[in-house]
């Protein structure tokens, strides 16, 4: 099938050639069907062949012919296909069957709808009978013919080489013996007529129009579309949210347990016992529909029953799908840090709480090199997470290490606390090289790092770090379609309006 740009996706038509008609040839020639007609006329009645001539002689109504243009506007009709085009200059002798000379595949008409309608619900009443029959059969409508095909079906599945003699039984005893009882009818209920035949070949006859029996197949047609369309509704409520993976955790567990047994049942099939197991489930299915069981199974009682037990075993498939069907991997956890900055203030030797910033606002950092100040937060809760990110642990922890991330950075001129609250001091002279005017010589701090010991001058500002775990957030159904690289690090200039965020380590 051939789906079009403008076509829903979720529509299943046929896009592609029409449906083919085909042309049957008939063994009855032209002479013959007119000396069946003509007969057929005289045993007809007399309005019988006033509406036949009518209905032959009518030409399409103004309404249906103005309603053909209109469709053929908005369905114009498909060109020849290059088969078709260039079958009469065919050469060669052999017959194309693609050929419109042996298939025909007319477009839409309302004329032609109209009158394939009428003559297929004429001659579809066939079909309504045998499935009223099979009604009948299932439902114990008549106790021994029930039995009967199960006695037939249980041959079939203990011996399942009797299964081709079925379609000739079915032709022996449901056609050709009925046809022969028509063709020889008895002088009475008890005998068979074997002479010569007194009646004519029975054929099937199409309803006649207007008729009951015609009303009665436009009844039972109307009634075969409701329950296709409430069995195709039906499945799309029930069945396909199982299997288009709008759920994909439940549609994922659905074919991981198709798959496993598809591969169990091709290893082991010819181990399981097939006749006791199709033997066991036909007999319980037909004796299901036996009106007493069905009304035990109905019943308020057993409904109620299974109600609870479906309920139970759907909370346990939830439960195990959510718990043991993992789409995505875990989120990526991360560690960000931040820095408290704070300054001293010489006149009362006391520390002022200043920022919360990004980086550790260093001696020899480009911002105090440059004369520039620290940005940041006057409040941890000001600090947001990562675009992208968000927290997962509850609250900030003081990095112990000190000494460490001061090593990993190779910051100098300045001091560390190894205990205690592990602040990490400017050494004296440092805040002059970095905060001193163009026209003022500026100071090199000294090289290295010295363990504080809490008797030495301190220079103006301090800092300590704080640690934080974040995890990334979820994409959207939508942003999943998206190819998104893992980052390696967290883009520290990536900060949100009134807030700032951590830089991450890798």
């Amino acid at each position: 099938m051939d789906r079009d740009e403008d076509d829903d996706g979720g529509i299943i038509a046929n896009r592609d050639d029409a449906i083919p008609v085909l042309r049957i040839p008939s063994r009855t020639t032209d002479n013959e069907q007119a000396a069946s007609d003509s007969s057929n006329d005289k045993r007809e009645g007399l309005r019988d062949r006033i509406r036949n001539k009518l209905n032959d002689a009518a030409a399409p109504s103004i309404q249906d012919r103005l309603f053909t243009s209109l469709m053929a506007q908005i369905i114009p009709p498909e060109e020849l296909s290059k088969n078709e085009g260039n079958a009469s200059q065919a050469t060669s002798g052999k017959k194309d069957r693609r050929s419109r000379t042996y298939v025909d595949r007319p477009n839409f008409s309302v004329g032609m709808m109209s009158g394939n309608f009428r003559r297929f619900n004429s001659r579809v009443g066939i079909i309504f009978v045998f499935q009223n029959r099979l009604i009948h059969l299932f439902t114990w409508r008549h106790p021994p013919a029930t039995l009967s095909f199960l006695t037939v079906y249980t041959l079939i599945c203990l011996d399942p080489y009797l299964l081709p003699i079925i379609p000739i039984a079915l032709v022996l005893f449901f056609v050709m013996l009925p046809s022969f009882l028509a063709r020889h009818p008895a002088p009475n209920s008890t005998q068979t007529q074997f002479g010569p035949p007194l009646a004519p070949a029975s054929r099937v006859k199409p309803a006649p129009e207007l008729s009951k029996d015609f009303f009665r197949n436009l009844r039972d047609l109307q009634n075969s579309m409701e329950d296709f369309s409430r069995l195709h509704d039906a499945a799309n409520e029930y069945i396909t949210p199982y299997t288009n993976f709008s759920d994909e955790a439940t549609s994922s567990a659905l074919f991981l347990a198709l798959f496993v047994i598809a591969i169990v049942a091709f290893i082991a099939s010819n181990l399981m016992p097939w006749r006791l197991i199709s033997l066991t489930v036909g007999w319980l299915s037909i004796a299901a529909l036996h009106p007493t069981i069905q009304s035990f199974l109905l019943s308020p009682e057993s409904v109620g029953q299974v109600h609870h037990y479906a309920s139970g075993t759907q909370s346990w498939l939830t439960s195990f799908i959510t718990s043991e069907i993992l789409l995505d991997a875990p989120a990526e956890v991360r560690e960000v840090e931040i820095f408290e900055l704070q300054k001293h203030h010489p006149s009362s030797e006391t520390w002022e709480p200043w920022l919360f910033c990004p980086t550790p606002f260093e001696p020899l950092s480009p911002q105090r090199l440059g004369g520039g100040k620290a940005k940041g937060t006057q409040f941890f809760e000001d600090v947001a997470a990562p675009v992208g990110w968000r927290w997962k642990g509850k609250k900030w922890g003081l990095d112990m290490g000190s000494r460490e991330w001061v090593e990993e950075r190779m910051i100098t001129g300045v001091e560390v606390e190894t205990e205690g609250e592990r602040w990490v001091y400017d050494l004296p002279g440092a805040e002059h090289g970095a905060e001193g005017s163009g026209k003022k010589k500026r100071e090199v701090p000294k090289s290295g790092w010295e363990e504080g010991n809490g008797d030495a001058k301190r220079g103006l500002w301090r800092r300590r770090r704080w640690v934080r775990s974040v995890e990334r957030v979820g994409r959207k159904p939508k942003e999943q379609r998206l190819k998104i690289s893992a980052l390696s690090t967290l883009d520290p200039g990536m900060l949100n309006p009134g807030a700032v965020e951590p830089v991450a380590i890798t």
